[in-house]
């Protein structure tokens, strides 16, 4: 999950390192059993290449780099929409492309920036339609070989959803997830995230053509719904994934609405409620158990937010209603979190939120010791949750064969790339 949290940690009289205070994520700050911190500082910074991407500016940033080419105030807004256009309604990989835009400008625009988004090293396709991409970004460390992360499009008959991480790496270490055995590299720019679902739309001809008429630009869309649920904690890259999503949502560019968009939290709660006010999407918590001495271990974060800290988050949670519920994610582990107390305690708990329960079979990866809950303990879990009037979709594996599936990413791609990429967390809400 993902990016750069405000908030100092709590009772730390040290400020962060000052690698962590350039990224905007605090120091590791306490730790659960095993001296398992709960934190991890990022190794790197993001260094901007000379010719930075336009992709994951704002309107704004947009017109700064016109500025800086010469271009007079009162063109600035007009060109700056230009360009916008170009970019998320038609998908434009080049400044050649933009015919509305003048030679002269398109050539100085040449020399100064791009509009690239990652690299594709590498894309997988499931039996089931499922897609995984292997993207390549740029390393802030020359003497470090460039970062990967990977992103996943899921097609079903209703929607097609896709992903996308915030983190080369993950700031967290949830026990149960393989992506929390990797270091933390460093945050996602606003682009990265943004140009992951470029990428999507790229690989996917998911872009009108040059003949589309204006108003059909956003019909018969292949990418229909955002998850962030891929490598990363999104609330420890607040301002990056605040950032993208409102470029992905902007009805004038991508415009996908922010009621398909879900982000996904393990609970750092300081910046729930920010989601809310700040970007509006759906939220998703990773909440996995119910009780704080279990979800210390699971979710060793919990220590930091305790479960009492979190569901109250949750209740203050802006727009929250029947028709924007919260979901909650819940992975299952074989005698660990699965007895029907643990189904009572969860409806208890969740008395009075606007909530849905996504149950997650558990994918075991090397070295875990945790195992799936057996089928017929999950179906009686979800019976008795259905019943006290929660919806409790049993999430289904996709994308399982090419390693796609949640929890399973990392593995088939190790030999691609160095220990950064794991295992999405959790994959795309099927139900």
């Amino acid at each position: 999950m993902s990016c750069g949290m405000s908030e100092a940690p709590r009772n730390s009289s040290t400020g962060p390192t000052e690698a962590a205070a350039i990224a905007g994520v605090p120091h590791a700050s306490g730790t659960s059993a095993g001296d398992v911190p709960l934190e991890k500082t990022p190794l790197e910074t993001y260094v901007p290449p000379a010719k930075p991407s336009l992709i994951g500016l704002s309107r704004a940033q947009i017109s700064d780099h016109l500025a800086a080419i010469g271009v007079a105030p009162a063109q600035r807004r007009m060109r700056a929409q230009q360009l916008w256009h170009w970019m998320y309604v038609r998908g434009a990989r080049t400044f050649g492309e933009m015919t509305s835009v003048s030679k002269d400008m398109r050539a100085e625009l040449e020399k100064h920036v791009t509009v690239d988004r990652p690299e594709v090293v590498a894309e997988q396709i499931s039996n089931d339609g499922t897609r995984k991409w292997l993207l390549r970004l740029p390393s802030g460390n020359n003497l470090e070989k460039p970062h990967e992360v990977e992103c996943v499009y899921i097609p079903e008959t209703d929607r097609g959803t896709l992903c996308v991480s915030s983190q080369v790496g993950c700031t967290l270490n949830c026990s149960f997830c393989h992506t929390g055995t990797q270091r933390l590299v460093r945050n996602l720019t606003a682009g990265e995230i943004v140009g992951q679902v470029m990428v999507a739309r790229d690989r996917l001809n998911d872009w009108p053509s040059a003949s589309s008429p204006p108003g059909e630009e956003k019909t018969h869309r292949l990418v229909t719904n955002i998850v962030m649920m891929g490598m990363g904690e999104p609330l420890y890259n607040f301002d990056a994934v605040r950032d993208a999503l409102l470029i992905v949502a902007d009805n004038e560019g991508i415009g996908i609405s922010k009621r398909r968009i879900t982000l996904s939290t393990s609970g750092v709660v300081p910046n729930i409620v920010r989601t809310g006010e700040e970007i509006g999407v759906m939220l998703a918590i990773s909440l996995h158990a119910v009780r704080d001495e279990l979800r210390n271990e699971l979710v060793p974060l919990n220590r930091k937010y305790p479960i009492a800290e979190l569901m109250q988050a949750c209740r203050d949670y802006p727009a929250a209603s029947n028709a924007k519920r919260i979901t909650f994610e819940y992975v299952m582990l074989k005698g660990v979190n699965d007895s029907l107390d643990d189904a009572k305690r969860l409806v208890k708990l969740l008395k009075g939120i606007h909530a849905k329960i996504n149950l997650i079979p558990f994918n075991p990866w090397p070295g875990t010791h945790y195992e799936c809950s057996d089928w017929d303990q999950i179906e009686k879990f979800s019976e008795y949750i259905f019943n006290a009037g929660y919806s409790s979709p049993v999430r289904t594996p996709r994308g399982r064969d090419i390693l796609a599936a949640c929890g399973q990413l990392k593995s088939e791609t190790e030999k691609l790339s160095a220990r950064e990429r794991q295992a999405l967390r959790a994959m795309a809400m099927t139900d």
